[in-house]
């Protein structure tokens, strides 16, 4: 299985990192609006409603407030062929700044690479739209 890790340095306090990453219903607006259109809640599974009308339903394994870890696995409409799907956030206290770490391991092996591509890709976009919703929360 094919592990891919990736970070990224938020100017967002981590707790605040966290609450959006734990709103598993609100991707489509704290993470990834623009990229992922909708997103509904039935049960334990996620169902991301991309901007061309596709569906991706993820299961969420967990969500930790004390770890400041959420957990999932795709289990329906991926886009590339794979067999096996399961990624993790982390966020991780970095005094005024927080770090997010996204774990993901999928199968086959050779599409690591193209998976790793997404994943890096939708990190500095998650880290873009945190920190402008901060910049526009934020006292003046």
């Amino acid at each position: 299985m094919a592990t891919i890790s990736v970070d990224a340095v938020v100017d967002v306090p981590a707790q605040q990192v966290w609450e959006a990453i734990a709103d598993v219903g609100a991707v489509h607006q704290r993470l990834l609006p623009g990229r992922v259109a909708g997103t509904s809640i039935d049960g334990d599974v996620r169902i991301l409603t991309m901007p061309d009308g596709a569906q991706v339903r993820e299961l969420i394994l967990a969500i930790d407030h004390e770890l400041r870890r959420m957990a999932y696995a795709v289990t329906d409409g991926q886009r590339l062929p794979l067999t096996y799907h399961h990624a993790s956030f982390e966020v991780f206290d970095r005094g005024d700044q927080s770090q997010i770490v996204w774990l993901t391991d999928v199968l086959p092996h050779a599409l690591a690479g193209l998976v790793r591509a997404r994943v890096e890709r939708g990190i500095l976009e998650m880290k873009e739209v945190l920190e402008a919703n901060h910049t526009t929360a934020a006292p003046h």
